[in-house]
């Protein structure tokens, strides 16, 4: 059990900026280990979100509310994703092959791609949440995050990581295997069932779809994944997320 705590928190204090704190040495097979509660410390962040959400109903406008919960989303998680997703733009914008595209991601500055995908994202993710009705809005909340940090479970297990030891996904990358899938999975899929019922199982199941396909495009278009391809993810998935809570309740 100790050991299963330590593996959580640490995954917390990586994946946010609640004050957790954190080991001062970590050993490479309890960062790895720690992927299993990804999509856990993603229901924690949704459920804060979801707390918070109530409060500001009371006090301001839905419109204001809802961006400010965007914006807290990413404070939680130190815009690290959203960093992730600007630097697989101008990769992918700006490099005509593998090389190019992996040397301009490792470069910290923004450029036109990436500012742009920012911006677009940011803008769906926005209006995805501000059109979703009241009474689905705590239950999205939980599930956006949670939906989101699989992600990376899925494609650090599935998909070769390309930097090397020097990258800050190598240890996640070198001791995460199986058992840390099994456990993400299990976490969203149950989180969304309990949610969604069984709308919520097909929306897990087409999640997982297209985070293999995404995951698959790296491979071919990069030859693996990097820490950038994994925020990137989650980003995408947390806006899938979204649109896929618009159809259903739409549908």
């Amino acid at each position: 059990m100790t050991a299963l705590l330590r593996e959580l928190r640490l995954a917390v204090a990586f994946l946010s900026r609640l004050p957790v704190g954190a080991p001062a040495e970590v050993a490479p097979r309890q960062l790895g280990r720690s992927l299993a509660f990804f999509p856990l410390v993603g229901l924690l962040l949704g459920a804060l979100l979801a707390g918070i959400d109530q409060g500001l109903a009371h006090l301001l406008p839905r419109p204001v509310g809802d961006a400010l919960l965007l914006a807290l989303l990413a404070l939680l998680s130190g815009a690290l994703h959203l960093d992730g997703f600007a630097d697989l733009c101008d990769g992918l914008g700006g490099g005509r092959d593998r090389e190019a595209a992996l040397r301009i991601m490792k470069d910290s500055c923004i450029g036109a791609f990436g500012a742009v995908g920012l911006i677009l994202l940011l803008l769906l993710k926005y209006q995805a949440l501000l059109s979703l009705p009241a009474a689905v809005k705590p239950a999205a909340l939980l599930l956006l995050p949670a939906a989101g940090r699989w992600a990376p479970v899925l494609l650090t297990v599935a998909i070769p990581y390309l930097r090397g030891p020097e990258g800050t996904g190598a240890a996640f990358a070198a001791h995460a295997g199986r058992r840390e899938l099994l456990l993400a999975s299990m976490t969203v899929l149950a989180a969304a069932a309990a949610l969604f019922r069984a709308e919520g199982v097909m929306l897990a199941g087409i999640l997982l779809a297209a985070a293999a396909g995404f995951g698959v495009w790296m491979k071919r278009r990069l030859g693996g994944v990097t820490g950038d391809v994994l925020g990137a993810a989650v980003e995408l998935l947390e806006l899938l997320t979204l649109l896929l809570l618009l159809i259903l309740v739409k549908g």
